[in-house]
């Protein structure tokens, strides 16, 4: 069953009620979709039977640790596993997942779990091409071509050639997926955010992500954007557009209050420019926070192609935000 719709339209139970009245065994969701859902409360959920379901299913976005327990932990009680995993359009389908229908293995929150059997995966580092010890990012390769991978791009071959084959050169011949992770000592992966989207702040290399899940952490906020921005002194710096749960209001007491939380989270390595407030973040139709429009409008250059943009008024809604956070 295919559902085209927000979760609060037109009830805020919408989509309890879907799987409800239809005994839906499995879930497909974004994790901006449990985020939504989150941000309407729990309440919401327990009106429903969702006894039926047996396992739900992850993608499109990293399934932030905070955001897994939720759903896990609280909505449906430990009786099922809410399992995150990763994949493009250009895949037809997962490279990284936990291995449900061969033998699940164990979740770590915040983790796509292990490359699925077939796709030989390696975490590299962009400079010279070796794999990365674990625990150190570096940029995702898959080493052989595996069914289902993309042979083409419709008409734009050399443009599939150059972008996923031989745009590193350390990477040459090897699928390059665009996105920066590590692999931790058990074969799970980290993911970051996309390659191009990590912070480097004074030499240290910090993922949108991570910050993105420290602000999530916080008992006020639902959802957090977050992008580099230059800096004279340490290269870049953090700036984070953060959207808050329903209760709380947007304040100078709570922006300190964050900067606090993700610095005493992830370490004094993590330097915020700004938080903002607002009602929303510019996301894909298909769930992805676009980090590089809030990157673009930052240094104020022409944002390209808008056409999968959910919708346009969030776009407003962070020029807006960046004006404030330049003063």
């Amino acid at each position: 069953m295919l559902y085209e719709g927000t979760p609060d339209y037109p009830r805020k139970d919408m989509w309890w009620d879907v799987v409800s009245r239809n005994k839906a065994t499995a879930l497909w969701l974004s994790p901006t979709g449990v985020r939504g859902l989150m941000r309407l409360g729990i309440e919401e959920a327990r009106k429903h039977d969702l006894s039926s379901v047996e396992r739900i299913f992850c993608a499109g976005e990293v399934l932030n640790p905070p955001v897994w327990s939720w759903l896990q932990e609280q909505v449906f009680e430990n009786k099922i596993p809410v399992m995150d995993h990763m994949w493009q359009t250009e895949t037809s389908g997962p490279i990284f997942a936990n291995p449900y229908g061969l033998g699940m293995i164990p979740i770590k929150p915040g983790s796509a779990h292990v490359p699925v059997p077939g796709v030989v995966a390696e975490v590299l580092d962009e400079k010279d091409g070796k794999p990365v010890p674990p625990g150190g990012k570096g940029v995702v390769v898959i080493k052989k071509p595996f069914p289902g991978l993309v042979s083409t791009l419709w008409g734009d071959p050399e443009g599939y050639l150059y972008n996923y084959w031989e745009r590193l050169p350390v990477t040459k011949g090897m699928y390059l997926c665009g996105d920066a992770a590590s692999f931790d000592e058990d074969g799970y992966i980290w993911f970051a955010g996309r390659s191009d989207e990590v912070i480097k702040i004074a030499a240290h290399r910090i993922g949108t992500v991570e910050v993105e899940s420290a602000l999530i952490s916080h008992p006020a906020v639902v959802e957090a954007g977050v992008s580099g921005v230059p800096d004279e002194l340490r290269g870049e710096v953090a700036c984070a557009f953060v959207v808050l749960k329903q209760g709380y209001e947007p304040s100078e007491e709570m922006k300190q209050e964050l900067i606090a939380h993700v610095r005493k989270t992830m370490g004094a390595i993590v330097v915020m420019r700004d938080i903002q407030f607002v009602s929303s973040l510019p996301k894909t139709r298909s769930g992805k926070i676009m980090r590089r429009v809030m990157k673009t409008l930052w240094l104020g250059k022409e944002l390209g192609d808008l056409s999968t943009i959910e919708e346009e008024v969030s776009i407003g809604e962070i020029y807006d935000a960046i004006k404030r956070m330049k003063g």
